[in-house]
């Protein structure tokens, strides 16, 4: 069979992560482009050549890990039901900022006395039975609990709802994803004190076979995390404009300086003003972090800031992101200079 010229990229069909996933790709310059809701396929125009593909969270996996798409947004949850970092799934970025949730083993209320794994090891040698536990995650969950010791373990594959099934008598418990644990609470369920099996988020990650064989999907793996990074880590932080009397630029940077917040993310951008009487007026424009957004006002206030604008910032580009860097190494390549012109690297 003839290789297949187009890169594609999996995302999520349905569900807030689908939602989120789209948000997230529009506010990094990457607009999917989808005319039809009914259709399984979109585009990026941005991205000419990547063919969107929208699957399930859990299929996304699958076929990133077969080489049926090259590139893929789900949970990282789904992702370590797979084996997680292998010859075969690599990574891109694991903390894209949304579909928080862990993964947790998870009992009956009514089991006052169970509230660790090693209860549950207890009870299982007292009552001298398999323990029965449905999940949609077998490999984790296998793994998880035979390192806890426990080996006879029945363990269910489930889809679906599966608060219920230790209510009706299913299974005795369940392992399953917890966000907020308002439904877990509301069927009289608990989790264990130490039963956590991982905490995920939405990752990217991408069919490393591809990145070692083709310089096409390389390329897009780069402009994704390129955007996508640089979204991430302008999100947080705004854009400070200053109006300052000082002498020179190099004895206001230096005032600044003394200053906990407000020294820049490489330091001031400082600029003469052009007044019509008096001289020794300068802009000074930084970058601080939405959290210390009252600090930095009032410090630049301190120190004979006036005049003070805030504005949103879209990306921070870096000079190479660190995640496009971790990728070359995970693929034992060296850094080339990015194709293109993506220039207006922040320094401030």
């Amino acid at each position: 069979m003839p290789q297949r010229q187009e890169i594609r990229l999996a995302l999520p069909s349905k569900g807030r992560l689908a939602d989120d996933t789209l948000d997230l790709l529009a506010k990094a310059g990457l607009q999917v482009y989808k005319p039809n809701p009914r259709q399984f396929q979109a585009s990026i125009p941005s991205l000419p050549g990547v063919t969107v593909l929208f699957q399930r969270a859990g299929d996304i996996a699958v076929s990133v890990h077969d080489g049926t798409v090259d590139f893929g947004i789900t949970g990282w949850d789904m992702v370590s039901e797979q084996g997680g970092i292998n010859d075969r799934i690599l990574p891109l970025h694991q903390e894209l900022g949304y579909g928080q949730c862990t993964l947790n083993v998870i009992v009956p209320e009514a089991w006052e006395d169970i509230n660790t794994m090693r209860d549950l090891e207890t009870l299982q040698e007292r009552e001298n039975e398999d323990l029965r536990v449905a999940t949609k995650f077998p490999h984790l969950t296998q793994t998880f609990f035979q390192e806890h010791g426990l080996e006879d373990v029945d363990y269910i594959s489930a889809e679906g709802t599966l608060e219920i099934a230790p209510l009706i008598g299913h299974t005795d418990l369940i392992v399953d994803l917890v966000s907020t644990g308002t439904t877990m609470r509301a069927n009289h369920l608990k989790p264990l004190q130490d039963g956590e099996i991982l905490s995920s988020q939405a990752c990217l990650v991408a069919h490393r076979p591809a990145l070692e064989t083709r310089p096409e999907a390389l390329d897009v793996a780069r402009q994704l995390l390129e955007f996508i990074v640089a979204h991430l880590r302008a999100k947080n932080n705004v854009a400070v404009f200053a109006n300052m009397r000082g002498e020179s630029p190099r004895a206001i940077a230096e005032k600044m300086q003394t200053q906990q917040v407000i020294g820049g993310l490489q330091g001031p951008t400082i600029s003469q003003v052009m007044t019509r009487k008096d001289g020794g007026w300068y802009a000074v424009h930084i970058v601080v972090r939405k959290d210390q957004l009252a600090q930095a006002i009032s410090e630049l206030r301190a120190i004979g800031g006036s005049g003070v604008v805030v504005t949103s910032v879209k990306y921070i580009f870096e000079e190479e992101p660190d995640a496009y860097k971790a990728m070359l190494d995970a693929l034992d390549k060296n850094p080339t200079q990015f194709a293109g012109d993506n220039s207006d690297v922040e320094t401030l």
